[in-house]
Order: C-alpha cells, then sequence, then structure tokens
C-alpha cells in the first residue's frame, strides 16, 4: 500500500512537472506574431521609409553614352568592359607591343585572377556534390531488390560519374589557368599583391 502512494505521488510530481515546462513553449508560440503578420508590418515599415531617390538605368542615359567613345587614333577602337570578371576572362584584341591593347592595371588583374579562382572554386564545389549524388545512388543501387529501380539507378549513377569526370578535367584546366596567369603577371613584372 505504502508503495503505490509513493508511486501516485511520484507520478503526480512528473505530471506537474511536464505541465509547467510546456506552458512557456505553449505562450511562446503564442505570442510569435504569423508569416502574413510580419509580411503586413514590414509593408507598412516601407510604405513609412522616405523615398530613397531615382535609380538610373540604362535607358536613362543618353544615346551618345550607350556607344563606345571614338578613339584618338584613327583605325583602332577600344572599349572598357562595364563587368570586371568578363573583362577578366577576355583575351585582349592585339599584340602586346601594339597601343590598342588592353591596359593591365591593378583592377584588371585583380579581377582577372578572381574570376580564375571563383570558377575552380564552384567546379570544386559541383565535383563535391557530384561524388555526395554518386555515393547516395550507390547506396541505393545497392540496397534496391527491383531490377528495373537497379537498371534506372545504375544509368543516373554512370551519368552522374561521366559528369564528375568533366568536371574534375574543369577544374584541373582552371587550376591550370590560375598557374598561367600568375606566370604571365611574373613575367610582366606585376606586384604580387595585385594578385591577392
Amino acid at each position: 500500500m505504502r508503495m503505490s502512494g509513493r508511486r501516485l505521488i511520484v507520478g503526480r510530481v512528473v505530471v506537474a512537472a511536464v505541465a509547467l515546462a510546456l506552458v512557456p513553449a505553449a505562450s511562446a508560440r503564442a505570442q510569435t506574431p504569423s508569416l502574413g503578420e510580419v509580411a503586413k508590418k514590414e509593408a507598412e515599415r516601407r510604405k513609412a521609409l522616405p523615398p530613397s531617390g531615382k535609380v538610373y538605368t540604362n535607358k536613362d542615359l543618353p544615346p551618345s553614352a550607350l556607344k563606345p567613345a571614338p578613339s584618338s587614333s584613327a583605325g583602332t577602337e577600344t572599349t572598357i568592359p562595364l563587368d570586371p570578371v568578363a573583362a577578366a576572362t577576355e583575351k585582349p584584341a592585339a599584340a602586346e607591343g601594339d597601343a590598342a591593347a588592353v591596359e593591365k592595371t591593378e583592377a584588371w588583374w585583380r579581377a582577372r585572377i578572381t574570376a580564375a579562382r571563383e570558377a575552380v572554386r564552384r567546379n570544386d564545389m559541383f565535383a563535391e556534390s557530384l561524388q555526395t549524388r554518386i555515393n547516395s545512388l550507390s547506396r541505393d543501387f545497392t540496397n534496391r531488390d527491383n531490377p528495373a529501380q537497379r537498371s534506372e539507378i545504375g544509368r543516373d549513377r554512370a551519368e552522374a560519374l561521366s559528369e564528375l569526370a568533366r568536371v574534375k578535367q574543369d577544374v584541373v584546366k582552371g587550376k591550370q589557368e590560375i598557374a598561367d596567369i600568375e606566370e604571365e603577371a611574373r613575367k610582366s613584372a606585376v606586384p604580387p599583391g595585385w594578385l591577392r
């Protein structure tokens, strides 16, 4: 009889402790605004802000600003690209000694090396994700009993393996491109800080 009384008391204490633990969680849920309420508040906040000024686009520019400016020497045209990453990947149209060659400034070198490093970084990440997919497909292939499903998984795995091989080749080419840029910069007496 005494044991059942203790069990009853222990049971009531446990129930009370669980109830006390759930009360703050329930009140926190009741106080959390819904996504719709948060969106309405954000819309009201944006309406209250002063207008931020005019945004200029290419349509606002005069037609003469959209065309490349004529160069001082007759017969040659120099354009300055707006995107430094695109400029870094483009090869100069003229020879090194030609006056029309692109001026290789610090920004040009930084943009070129940054674009090459970014391409390698993206390909490395893609290769890692492909390897994860291949591992998952291999595990699925092993765990399937249905021959039709195994066949489909096998085809997907083979495609992922060929894609991984291609991406790994792109990584090797990208690393070689970085080495080539560094060597070209060394030969051109570019300060090492420009390539960091």
